[in-house]
């Protein structure tokens, strides 16, 4: 029979286990902090006003990451304002109104399968759907269907081909999957007396998730979405392979423009052997920094405005 752990041996166990935790994440912290500041010295020199309003250029001291910035705030906008209102709306589906079936639950898997799915997997489905509609409309730019004219905000063309319509829905279905479970998460984390006591009241279904499940959820739900942005605002790998480009020079139009991106454009500065390129690519991630900070900014206020109604 096995003799039971003695009181001082668990202490000492919880102690040196609390001990490892404390220096991984202040070695995590110090390797952060080291490389934020070896970026800012290197790119604070190039920043600069006109380098944020500039377009690409081979030559280092007139290149800008005006098309970029541009082409990321476009492609980042589509891909919240369809994936954050499906993503909740599946969410609330599966967790609110939808039978506990096998068929629920095969759902279930294959969402938790798909958010660990790799982002390039997604390019290539996105390639696929998006950019090229599996071929359906044929495989040359003369084959696409146009609608409307070309120079204006409503034109469209399908099959998308490498637009902006194709990244943003591609980015969408990187972070889909996050997006429903982060919220499923903050739903079952409201408390059942909630609901029981709407129903009480008299409250149907949707009336008690409307004005009590879902405000009540919605700090959990921002949480996720800040999450679900910030790796969307990050992710190059799925865009390069629907046919993001390196050097654009004009800003994106419409939904059916060309576009490049900022991590697409660091990570081709950063290639670069010249020393003069790795300066701008560091002030470009502090661009991008600035702009992921302000994003997450924003969405904390809104959260916290939400949030006050129910303290």
């Amino acid at each position: 029979m096995a003799t039971p752990r003695s009181t001082a041996s668990r202490i000492f166990s919880n102690r040196a286990f609390l001990l490892i935790c404390l220096m991984a994440t202040n070695i995590a912290m110090i390797v952060l902090a080291v490389l934020l500041i070896s970026i800012f010295w290197q790119g604070w020199g190039t920043l600069s006003w006109k380098f944020i309003t500039s377009f690409a250029s081979r030559k280092p001291s007139e290149a800008g990451i005006l098309a970029p910035l541009m082409g990321s705030v476009w492609v980042c906008a589509i891909c919240g304002l369809v994936a954050l209102p499906l993503g909740i709306g599946t969410a609330i589906f599966l967790e609110e109104f939808a039978k506990r079936t096998r068929f629920t639950r095969i759902i279930q898997t294959n969402i938790m399968n798909l958010a660990g799915v790799p982002s390039i997997v997604y390019g290539i489905l996105g390639l696929t759907a998006f950019a090229r509609m599996f071929g359906a409309f044929g495989t040359t730019s003369e084959d696409a269907m146009n609608f409307g004219d070309s120079e204006s905000l409503l034109f469209l063309r399908i099959p998308f081909g490498s637009t902006v319509l194709a990244g943003g829905l591609t980015l969408m279905l990187v972070i889909l999957p996050v997006v429903i479970i982060s919220t499923q998460e903050a739903l079952r984390s409201v408390p059942s007396s909630l609901r029981s006591g709407a129903f009480a009241l008299g409250a149907t279904r949707w009336q008690t998730v409307w004005a009590i499940t879902l405000p009540a959820a919605i700090p959990g739900i921002m949480t996720g979405a800040i999450l679900s942005m910030s790796r969307a605002i990050g992710e190059s790998a799925p865009l390069l392979v629907i046919g993001g480009l390196l050097l654009v020079f004009n800003t994106p139009q419409n939904l059916m423009s060309d576009f490049a991106i900022l991590p697409l454009q660091i990570y081709n500065w950063a290639g670069r052997p010249q020393d003069s390129f790795h300066a701008l690519a560091a002030s470009a991630i502090i661009v991008q920094l600035a702009v992921l900070l302000v994003f997450n900014g924003f969405a904390v206020f809104v959260r916290q405005k939400l949030q006050k109604p129910l303290q």
